[in-house]
């Protein structure tokens, strides 16, 4: 089975990077091990539908992104099902957010929508400005969010082995925008 960890978000918008940069911390602190599963891990960014032909040569997607959630708080972390979305989950309010639901949508109306895990965080929404940084409380749920991405791959058979235990979502932030999907731009 061809599993794929993507993180979906904007690291120009503070909390709203925190699914390429968990992808990319992931990816340094962990090798993964398997003879049945190949695990793989893409910063997708605000691509959007230019991930459809990505995400349909997996048969299992773990999504990281940031979820708007009724009466939730910034730091509050869900996972679920995207075709089981508990109805106090929404995706407004972001500059990504409902593209990739819409780009969900579309490959799962194809026919090819394999199934798909979403580990998201309430994130601050910070308007126009621009940061790099996350909020504390966005880099303590990623912890949380770490643990439900490994303890999903563990269920399903996979073998972890930590490169570096010390490493922590601060120390790849700076690091992420150079990193991310390399995809044609048609120029």
């Amino acid at each position: 089975m061809k599993i794929l960890i993507l993180g979906i978000g904007n690291i120009l918008f503070g909390d709203e990077g925190i699914g390429p940069h968990l992808a990319n911390l992931i990816e340094e602190k962990y090798h993964f091990g398997s003879i049945a599963h190949e695990v793989e891990i893409i910063d997708g960014g605000t691509l959007a539908q230019r991930l459809i032909p990505i995400i349909t040569e997996y048969d299992r997607i773990l999504l990281i992104d940031c979820v708007n959630v009724e009466g939730g708080a910034v730091g509050d972390v869900y996972a679920f099902d995207f075709d089981k979305v508990p109805d106090f989950i929404t995706w407004n309010g972001s500059a990504h957010e409902v593209e990739m639901l819409q780009t969900l949508q579309m490959i799962e109306m194809m026919g090819d929508l394999p199934p798909v895990k979403i580990v998201g965080v309430i994130p601050h929404v910070i308007g126009e400005d621009s940061t790099f940084t996350m909020t504390e409380a966005v880099v303590n749920a990623s912890e949380t969010m770490e643990r439900v991405i490994l303890d999903e791959l563990r269920g399903i058979g996979i073998t972890i082995e930590v490169k570096d235990e010390s490493l922590k979502i601060t120390d790849v932030t700076s690091t992420t925008y150079i990193k991310g999907v390399t995809y044609d731009i048609g120029v």
